[in-house]
């Protein structure tokens, strides 16, 4: 399996700055990801707290 080209702590990171209020295209071009990953991610990770962000660190 292809190891991903970022960690689960930079995953939260850029869905953290969506939920801000940044556009979703704008995030894709500034880190190099299809927009389709990052719906991938948020699907997986975007049910977790705060809490949940130590136990990854």
């Amino acid at each position: 399996m292809k190891q991903s080209k970022y960690s689960d702590a930079q995953i939260m990171g850029i869905l953290k700055q969506a939920e801000g209020g940044v556009p979703v295209t704008e995030l894709c071009r500034e880190h190099g990801m299809r927009n389709a990953s990052f719906y991938k991610w948020r699907s997986r990770f975007g049910g977790m707290r705060c809490t949940a962000d130590y136990a990854l660190a």
